[in-house]
Order: C-alpha cells, then structure tokens, then sequence
C-alpha cells in the first residue's frame, strides 16, 4: 500500500487522520508494506506522521517505509526507505544505514532493476504495468515478465492500475507482489483484493 500523498501542511491535521485510517485498515487485511508517500508537508509533519504510523505497523507484519527521506525513516523507527530517481542511491543509503534498514527501488525499465539489485536494494517496485489516469502509457504485463527475468534474485512488485480485477496478472507474470495507491487506499477495494489473494 501506498499512502494517497494528498496531505499539505495545510490540511495535515486532517488527512493525518485519514492516512492513519487507511493504513489500519491496510495492516488489519494483511497488507505486508507500507510506503509514506506523502511529498508535500514538512519535514517536521512527516516525521511526526511517520511515528504515529509506527505505532500503527506496531506488532504486526507489515514493513514500513518512507518515500525518499531515510533519515526521517531512521529517526522514526520506521522499517526502511523507499527511494525514486531523484533520491540518494541505494548504495549510499545501504551504507550509510545499515543492512538491517529496508531499502526500495522505484524502476521503469529493466535497467533500473538491474542497477537496483547492484546497488544493494531489497526490491523494485516497477510500473506503471496498466494505465492510471497519471500515466496513460503502460509497460504491460509481457514487459513485465522480461523485467522480472532479467531482475535475477531481486524481488520486483508490479505497480500502475492494479486492481482486483487485473493482480492476478501481475504475478502470474512473475512479480513478488504489488503495490498500488488508489485500490488500496479504499477500503472496498482493499477488502475484494484482500480476499481474492486469500483464495487458492
């Protein structure tokens, strides 16, 4: 799951209360990772964000990351970092916090993957595979497979217009999951999704 980024320092006393909603609702289908993608509020308010969904994750499975702010991440407790193109290198952050610290990829072509697991990353996450109205030019599904392919021992989770109608595909296709913002944000689609995963 990946938080709706609608928050502002503005409207953050809100939304802070509809992101910690959403991701209760996430950590109590099962969701397994979690990534803060909120890039428009503070340092300060993200931090302070981050510890609340701590107490959240808190005891359950669910891993916890913070889009591009590894620092925040540490200082906060949470799982790892989730860094895109413009962020600090897997590498850099790799040695600057430690093995322990999660560390994901955002990937759009399968040197990105490749590049990703040299650098020391924990997985890739890879999109968009279907069309969102963001991004209207998908990779598809059979590129997906040959990404995956060539990402050898590095998970990748498919990302982009994914559903309860369409996940299926993506692993069938080979990926180690999926991430998504708008099916996974919204408790109906996260309860379809959540039990069609649970069926054999």
């Amino acid at each position: 799951m990946i938080t709706s980024g609608v928050a502002t320092d503005d409207n953050i006393q809100i939304t802070r209360l509809e992101i910690n909603a959403a991701v209760k609702c996430a950590v109590d289908a099962g969701v397994s990772l979690i990534q803060i993608r909120e890039k428009n509020i503070s340092a300060r308010n993200l931090y302070e964000l981050t510890l609340e969904l701590v107490e959240i994750v808190s005891g359950s499975d669910a891993r916890l990351l913070v889009n591009d702010r590894a620092d925040i991440a540490a200082a906060a407790g949470a799982d790892g970092v989730h860094l895109t193109s413009r962020s600090l290198t897997a590498e850099v952050v790799r040695a600057s916090f430690g093995a322990g610290f999660v560390v994901g990829v955002s990937a759009h072509l399968a040197e990105d993957v490749v590049s990703a697991a040299a650098a020391g990353a924990d997985f890739a996450v890879l999109g968009p595979i279907f069309a969102t109205p963001n991004k209207p030019h998908p990779i598809g599904v059979g590129e997906l497979s040959k990404i995956v392919h060539a990402a050898g021992s590095l998970p990748v989770l498919a990302l982009g217009g994914i559903d309860a109608s369409n996940f299926r595909s993506v692993v069938d296709a080979g990926a180690a999951g999926f991430a998504a913002i708008r099916s996974l944000n919204d408790p109906r689609s996260l309860s379809d999704i959540m039990k069609k995963v649970g069926m054999k």
